[in-house]
């Protein structure tokens, strides 16, 4: 079941998006070469506490951090660690929270020093291709026209999407109907977008294949070939003036 969203209710997202946005612009200012992980996961859980919030990911689903923190080959839900960061690693921060009856969820990826000409080009692509989705999450547009557009900028840039993760509906809960896949669905065709609508956006895209397995943790997910990997993640409102970025 799809819950859409009133004015009021999108202003608290838009004031829990607002909290994962300051605290996501400090995260990927730390990510420098000798940063152990954990750190980020600290500091995360910290200003959320501050800011009367609660971690989103901490204790779903029995995860157990408040951060994810993903580098190089790692898709999502990279566990933080004592693991140093390395020049010419990229490295993916997933972050939400829970504010005053609210989830608000985003991610970026960041370089950690000088790293290769196709690491950027692999960051660049994949944080263009989420403002070409948001860009569709107009009220009358289908779902799949988010999904396609995402797609079909992905492939021109000889990169791969991701099949088996795909960005959701939030803000009730931290995951939401309906699911937003990064590629065309038949069955898509028939979810027409409605203002009040909010949506978790999230390409995830890959190097070479698009082919994942799990790590012995049971959460971390990897491109089967070894290849690297990016995401950016916006919560994005469907309005009657356009799509509202609240993260």
């Amino acid at each position: 079941m799809i819950n859409l969203k009133g004015k009021s209710d999108i202003e608290g997202i838009r004031k829990a998006g607002s909290i994962v946005k300051n605290v996501l612009i400090e995260l990927s200012s730390m990510c420098e070469p000798g940063l152990r992980t954990i750190e980020l996961d600290k500091v995360g859980e910290k200003k959320a506490l501050e800011a009367n919030a609660l971690p989103a990911f901490k204790g779903y689903g029995g995860f157990p951090y408040s951060v994810c923190v993903s580098i190089n080959d790692e898709v999502v839900h990279g566990f933080p660690s004592q693991r140093k960061l390395m020049e010419g690693d990229i490295v993916n921060i997933d972050y939400g929270i829970y504010f005053d009856g609210y989830y608000a969820d985003s991610a970026v990826t960041v370089p950690v020093g000088n790293v290769t000409e196709n690491a950027l080009r692999l960051i660049s692509t994949t944080k263009e291709s989420l403002f070409i989705g948001v860009k569709e999450a107009v009220p009358g547009n289908n779902l799949n026209d988010i999904s396609s557009a995402i797609e079909k900028f992905v492939l021109k840039n000889n990169f791969s999407v991701v099949r088996d993760f795909v960005g959701h509906g939030v803000g009730f809960k931290l995951h939401e109907e309906p699911q937003v896949p990064n590629y065309y669905t038949r069955q898509n065709d028939s979810i027409i977008l409605e203002e009040g609508l909010v949506l978790a956006i999230e390409p995830m895209v890959n190097e070479f294949g698009h082919k994942i397995k799990i790590k012995k943790n049971g959460w971390t997910v990897v491109t089967r070939d070894g290849g690297l990997s990016a995401h950016f993640e916006h919560t994005v409102a469907v309005t009657e003036s356009g799509p509202e970025i609240l993260t």
